[in-house]
C-alpha cells in the first residue's frame, strides 16, 4: 500500500499540555480525525480503520471512547426499517 506523509507544524507546548510524546500525538490526531469523519458520515468503518492505522474491531472499541456509536443510521432510519419488514 502506497502512504503519503503529512506534515503539521504545531506548537511544542501542544505535545508538553497533552503530556504526549510527537508519535503518540500523531497516532491520537490520526484516530480522532477518523473518529469524527466517519461520525460525520464522510469515510466507511473500514476506512475510517484504515485511516487510523487499526483493525475495523479495534476502530469500533475506540468509537466508544470518543461516545461514537458504532452505527451510521438515524432513528427514524431504523424506525423506517422497521415498519418496512
Amino acid at each position: 500500500m502506497a502512504t503519503v506523509n503529512v506534515t503539521i507544524d504545531l506548537p511544542r507546548s501542544v505535545l508538553s499540555a497533552l503530556r504526549q510524546d510527537p508519535a503518540t500525538f500523531g497516532r491520537e490526531m490520526r484516530l480522532a480525525a477518523a473518529v469524527k469523519w466517519y461520525e460525520l458520515g464522510l469515510v466507511s468503518q473500514s476506512k475510517a480503520a484504515e485511516i487510523a492505522g487499526m483493525s475495523r474491531a479495534e476502530f469500533v472499541t475506540a468509537l466508544n471512547r470518543f461516545s461514537v456509536t458504532p452505527f451510521q443510521y438515524t432513528e427514524e432510519e431504523i424506525k423506517d426499517e422497521i415498519s418496512d419488514a
